[in-house]
């Protein structure tokens, strides 16, 4: 008998919470003053950072593995001791050198910590009934900026940037740690299963690559966007005012567009919400090229829309279309191109944007419309075959 869903949605929800507060959304706040502090320049932490992103990349498939032989109650418990020790190096930071052995330390804690580990572990326990336990954590982690960015920037005026980085420390340890330790159930016979283990040999087939294709396409424009949204909607006329308001939307978008996720588009195949997300992020560049910056919100909803359903199509498509057998390796193969893809997009948006100004939008449309394409070529249900291509 699988364990309830709703305490465990609750559970891996406000630790996934901590997971993305304390880690991705920490250097838009904490970034400036961490470089003022070391007499450097920004580019050098957000450098660290896109290596981090890299790391927990390279880290996925292999933490899969390890979800779909024990479990996701220690691994995502040994994130939380990662975290906290990252973070505390990070406080403790007075070189370019440490400061990078930090966000390294971060980098596997987000490897084996956020969505794609949590999604692994919701397959081990509910198999092909993890969906709406996938949509159910990622409503409550959707508010990670909403309360993450306060709070570090309430942290950062009251107690400085390093006793910020040790009280998210202490967070993972006095909850994170308890939640996932006594919450999470454990998996019987994961000892026998990892004596017994042998690897998986997933097959990179078609199915496999434009999968892996569309998330990669997606999370480009996720990384661009989280990164660069304020100052494209001011390229496109907005004022400084109305592009704040608009990144402030994204938030609340990608909530109620999960929550008619969870409601009316669960009756259909992941597919179809899938495709539906990639046309959002074109309709709402179409109606800001031809409305003009005033249009910054309406673009905002249209694209945190289609990214809350993205979040969840990460997750259900691939267990919808291969079931739950080796999902949590097979999600960590499909993820690795999509977190490299975010780990570069930043940049590379950032030389296109002086380049092209707003119409940058015209490449994320592109890249969404790319992923959308793929989608039609993917077959709902691929035909069971020997999965011969080794994946280490």
């Amino acid at each position: 008998m699988s364990a309830r869903p709703l305490p465990i949605i609750i559970a891996l929800g406000t630790t996934q919470t901590l997971a993305w507060a304390s880690s991705y959304y920490l250097p838009a706040i904490l970034a400036d003053p961490m470089s003022r502090d070391l007499g450097v320049s920004s580019n050098w932490i957000f450098a660290a950072f896109s290596a981090a992103l890299v790391l927990s990349a390279l880290l996925g498939p292999r933490v899969g593995r390890q979800i779909d032989l024990v479990g996701g109650r220690s691994v995502l418990s040994m994130s939380n001791m990662v975290f906290a020790a990252g973070l505390t190096l990070l406080g403790f930071s007075y070189s370019i050198p440490v400061m990078a052995i930090a966000w390294l330390l971060l980098g596997i804690g987000m490897g084996a910590g956020l969505y794609d580990a949590a999604f692994a572990a919701l397959g081990r326990i509910y198999g092909n009934d993890a969906r709406r336990s996938i949509t159910g954590i990622t409503l409550l982690a959707g508010f990670a900026s909403t309360v993450g960015w306060p709070l570090s920037a309430w942290g950062l005026e009251t107690i400085g940037w390093r006793n910020t980085c040790f009280a998210w420390a202490a967070a993972h340890i006095l909850i994170g740690l308890p939640i996932n330790l006594l919450m999470l159930p454990a998996v019987k016979g994961a000892k026998a299963a990892v004596a017994n283990a042998v690897k998986p040999h997933i097959a990179i087939d078609r199915t496999m690559i434009l999968l892996a294709f569309v998330f990669a396409a997606a999370w480009t424009v996720t990384g661009a966007m989280a990164a660069h949204l304020p100052r494209i909607m001011e390229a496109a006329g907005a004022t400084t005012a109305q592009a704040v308001f608009a990144g402030a939307l994204l938030g609340p978008a990608q909530v109620a567009a999960r929550i008619f996720e969870a409601g009316f588009l669960s009756r259909f195949h992941p597919l179809v919400s899938t495709k539906l997300a990639c046309v959002t992020n074109p309709i709402g560049a179409a109606i800001l090229g031809l409305a003009g910056g005033g249009a910054a919100s309406v673009f905002a909803i249209f694209y945190g829309a289609g990214n809350g359903i993205l979040t969840i199509a990460r997750g259900t498509l691939p267990l919808a279309i291969f079931g739950p057998q080796n999902y949590g390796y097979r999600l960590g193969i499909i993820g690795a191109p999509a977190r490299m893809a975010q780990a570069a997009a930043p940049l590379l948006f950032s030389l296109l944007i002086d380049i092209m100004g707003s119409r940058v939008l015209i490449v994320s449309s592109a890249l969404s419309l790319a992923a959308l394409l793929a989608l039609f070529m993917v077959r709902s249900h691929p035909a069971l075959k020997q999965e011969d291509t080794h994946v280490d």
